[in-house]
């Protein structure tokens, strides 16, 4: 066997679940946003997202009170504001204003859409049960948009350790039972 071992603390690497987003929430008038690569899909219909959000970003506390967000999708082309965005806090500073971002209101919740993001997801907390433990919000989608002018979106991955990875190839297969 060829292969070596590999050090636990850096699993997540292996297992990036998705794009990495920009989770933004509001509260008491206030907007903030928050790169995030740590979520995945729970269900289908209604859709249910699930993210751990760690207990020291601002983001936690604004997302535990408000109830409410949207995980905005960006493309390759806001590389640099997602990590500028990941690596400050919106505890003091306006990451819009700070970062060139623009935000547009939401149809079901107080927190904004990104206009520079190919998509976002209106989301509503659907339960609390392992943030408390585990940091770990569930979220159901309420309201989907998409640029329909973007055909082949080019989203970033975040591979740990500031290496990110650009979507590229696509491939279709046949699926289904046979």
């Amino acid at each position: 066997m060829a292969k070596k071992s590999f050090p636990l603390s850096r699993v997540y690497s292996l297992l990036e679940p998705g794009p990495v987003v920009l989770l933004t929430t509001a509260q008491k008038g206030r907007a903030n946003v928050m790169t995030m690569s740590w979520h995945t899909m729970m269900e289908f219909e209604p859709p249910l997202v699930g993210c751990v959000i760690s207990n020291r970003n601002h983001s936690f506390d604004m997302l535990k009170a408000s109830k409410e967000c949207v995980i905005n999708i960006p493309t390759f082309e806001l590389a640099q504001q997602v990590v500028d965005c990941g690596n400050s806090s919106g505890r003091k500073l306006d990451k819009f204003k700070r970062f060139g971002l623009t935000p547009v209101a939401a149809a079901c919740v107080e927190a904004p859409l990104i206009d520079e993001c190919y998509a976002a997801l209106e989301c509503k907390l659907a339960d609390t049960k392992l943030v408390s433990k585990y940091c770990f919000f569930i979220l159901e989608v309420h309201k989907a948009w998409i640029d329909p002018s973007v055909k082949r979106p080019q989203t970033i991955h975040h591979l740990g350790r500031g290496s990110f990875m650009v979507a590229g190839r696509t491939i279709k297969l046949p699926s289904g039972k046979k």
